[in-house]
């Protein structure tokens, strides 16, 4: 796999979605104050109501006098033209009035003038630029007289240069935002990376060091007090425990080729003595016998001494057996999950005769393979299922105990492998993935075997067997 540093991958995900995120953030900003500004200079130039206009101008009359008389006094006495350019236009399309006093070129411009006349509201808006470069955004109200026939016009208009302007001093001002706050973000988690990486680093270094053999290793210049320099007093205490433990060990070892040493010693001295003698002094040599013999011993007792330490620490398990009824055990385990079944709603069923199985075994592992594979039996079976136990001799040295389930069952690729240590076919349901191979092992320390059969989606069984006469297994 390739090599990619945590502060690469930081900025390769975090900064880059933060910065999707604030460029969005930033738009969005962006976008509502353009919304609010254009809303505001929209409702400007729409605020002039169309029935105040047809009152005004239906005062004058339907001639075309009277309605250009009615546009210059509307005009004259327009009281919002430090806001508003307004523009009076006759049934011809002809600017005859406008708010400003010059007169209006007979071929400018009006998209929002063609919109209303073709609208059914008699209005339109419309945002452009006029010939002299100026952009606006304009209105335009038709009027009709009361007899339904068309008059003419009223376009109002606002300048929009003003607040494309603030607009775009607002773009400065939250882009400057947003280069702040990323910077600030890339700042202070380069500094905050740095104060993870770098304490990572040196415990990587450590950790290597540790692994040579250098077990005086320790990392004291982490200042916080945090998951990190937690771990840091980790890595300190199992540096210090491996260095006690190898001075254990080798002091362990001094004792012992010590303790060898003179047995041996003793051993070969008595045994080239006797070698020279050649039998002449039968008094010495069965005094050197006897030493031979009682040093043997002794030396034979210090090497079970060690074979038992290599099985303690290799976690070799010891079984202490006695004679015990394998049913009795298995009906005592039974009876401890009935509250549990009761609870989970999952049925157990027993089919187990009267008659008792004796053998010889360890009463406690025997009581935990069975409570492992009872307990898997339930741990994989959903509400409303059933768990049977059933128990038969197929012949008199041998009890076979079946116990089936109807859960989830086992794939045929993980089948195969169920019985190894760590490994779970089924993620989802608690467990460490040892239980099965624990159960084996005690199963062959038994003599006995323990065999497992699934369909997927249908259910699993176990199968145990128990080896009912025989003497009791060396555990050496």
């Amino acid at each position: 796999m390739k090599y990619m540093s945590i502060t690469k991958r930081w900025f390769l995900t975090v900064a880059s979605l933060v910065f999707v995120i604030l460029v969005a953030v930033s738009f969005l900003v962006y976008g509502l104050i353009v919304n609010y500004y254009y809303g505001a200079a929209r409702m400007t130039v729409e605020a002039m109501n169309s029935r105040e206009i047809n009152s005004i101008f239906s005062l004058y009359g339907a001639s075309t006098a009277g309605f250009e008389d009615a546009a210059r006094n509307y005009v004259e006495n327009f009281q919002n033209k430090d806001k508003l350019a307004v523009w009076i236009i006759n049934r011809k399309g002809k600017v005859i009035v406008s708010s400003n006093g010059f007169s209006i070129s007979d071929d400018v411009n009006m998209p929002d003038y063609n919109d209303a006349l073709n609208s059914p509201e008699g209005t339109a808006r419309w945002i452009g630029r006029l010939p002299s470069g100026e952009k606006i955004m304009s209105y335009t109200c038709t009027y009709h007289y009361n007899n339904g026939d068309y008059g003419g016009a009223i376009r109002y208009m606002v300048s929009m240069d003003a607040i494309d302007g603030q607009m775009r001093i607002v773009a400065v001002l939250i882009a400057s935002v947003f280069v702040i706050v990323f910077g600030f973000l890339i700042i202070s988690s380069t500094l905050f990376l740095r104060s993870i990486v770098g304490p990572v680093k040196s415990i990587g270094d450590a950790a290597k060091k540790i692994a040579a053999g250098d077990f005086s290793t320790n990392i004291d210049h982490y200042p916080y007090n945090d998951e990190i320099g937690e771990l840091c007093n980790t890595i300190n205490d199992m540096a210090d425990k491996l260095g006690e433990t190898e001075q254990l060990k080798n002091d362990f070892i001094s004792t012992v080729s010590h303790e060898l040493r003179t047995p041996l010693t003793a051993i070969r001295g008595w045994g080239e003595t006797l070698q020279q003698m050649g039998g002449s002094d039968p008094e010495m040599t069965e005094r050197g016998m006897e030493i031979i013999i009682s040093e043997s011993a002794r030396l034979n007792n210090m090497v079970e001494e060690l074979l038992d330490f290599s099985r303690m620490s290799s976690g070799r398990m010891r079984l202490n057996t006695s004679r015990i009824d394998f049913l009795a055990e298995l009906d005592e385990v039974i009876f401890s999950f009935r509250d549990r079944s009761e609870r989970e709603g999952i049925e157990i069923t027993c089919n187990i005769p009267d008659t008792p199985a004796p053998g010889i075994g360890d009463a406690s592992r025997i009581k935990q393979v069975f409570i492992n594979v009872l307990d898997n039996a339930m741990k994989y079976t959903e509400q409303g299922g059933k768990v049977s136990v059933s128990a038969c001799m197929p012949d008199p040295t041998e009890l076979a105990v079946t116990i089936t389930d109807t859960g989830c069952g086992i794939s045929k690729e993980d089948l195969p492998h169920i019985k190894e240590k760590f490994y779970k076919a089924n993620n989802t349901v608690r467990g460490s993935g040892i239980g099965l191979a624990v159960c084996d092992e005690i199963m062959n320390l038994h003599g006995g075997s323990l065999e497992i059969d699934s369909v997927q989606g249908q259910g699993t069984s176990v199968k145990l067997i128990f080896p009912l006469e025989g003497r009791e297994k060396d555990n050496e």
